[in-house]
Parts: structure tokens; C-alpha cells; sequence
């Protein structure tokens, strides 16, 4: 294997992901094509005019919409939440709170703390242990 991996291709699908947006609402163009590392690099630095909207309004995947609900992709799924939705959808969530949100946000908050917790423990054991 060589260490220049600039003809690095991936398929629209992985580009999409990692650009944040939801693949079946970008241009025919980028789905039926292959995304080069160069193009995506591109794509972030310089976003067209379709990415800026898609991120903006959405419809947004599913990994967005959680993050930007402050719950976790398992949490949208147990409130209901299966669909992309769109930036107006999401903020309308966040207005009415909905029980099921609330009660997630306060799960995803304790997950936090627990993953705060463990870390701290195990660097105290390291630490320890020098």
C-alpha cells in the first residue's frame, strides 16, 4: 500500500455523512457520482449554494437532528423521530418540549456525567499507579 492516498475516493453516501446532510435531498449529481477526498475537502472549505442551504434548512439526517436536540439517535427513535427533519421541525420540538424530549435530554445528560465519571476514575488510576 502506498502512502499517497490522493486518488481516495468514497461513494456519496459516506461524503454526505461526513459533510452533515441528507443524502436523498443533494443534487442527483452528487449522488449518482464519487466524492474525491480533494472534492470533499473542497465541498467544506467552499460550500455550494445546495450545501449551505441543506445545512441551514435541512432536511437534516438523523445524527444532526440529534445533536441539535441535545438526545441520542436511540433517543430520537424511542420519541418517535424516524424521518429526516427540517430546521423549522427541529426548532418547533424545541419550543413545545415534548415529554419524550425532555425526558431524553435528562438521559443524555446523565450519560455525560457517567462518561466524566469514568474518565476522571481512570485517570486517577493511572495516575496512581506511576
Amino acid at each position: 500500500m502506498s502512502s499517497h492516498q490522493t486518488g481516495q475516493t468514497m461513494k456519496p453516501a459516506t461524503a454526505a455523512k461526513k459533510l452533515g446532510v441528507y443524502l436523498p435531498a443533494t443534487p442527483a449529481a452528487f449522488q449518482e457520482g464519487v466524492v474525491s477526498r480533494a472534492e470533499l475537502n473542497e465541498l467544506q472549505a467552499n460550500p455550494p449554494e445546495w450545501l449551505r442551504e441543506l445545512r441551514a434548512n435541512g432536511p437534516h439526517p438523523r445524527p444532526v437532528v440529534a445533536s441539535r436536540l441535545g438526545v441520542s439517535i436511540a433517543g430520537l427513535a424511542r420519541g418517535g423521530v424516524t424521518e429526516p427533519l427540517t430546521t423549522e421541525q427541529i426548532e418547533e420540538l424545541r419550543r413545545e418540549l415534548p415529554e419524550w424530549l425532555e425526558k431524553e435530554r435528562a438521559t443524555q445528560a446523565e450519560v455525560r456525567k457517567e462518561t466524566v465519571r469514568l474518565k476522571n476514575l481512570k485517570r486517577e488510576k493511572e495516575s496512581g499507579q506511576g
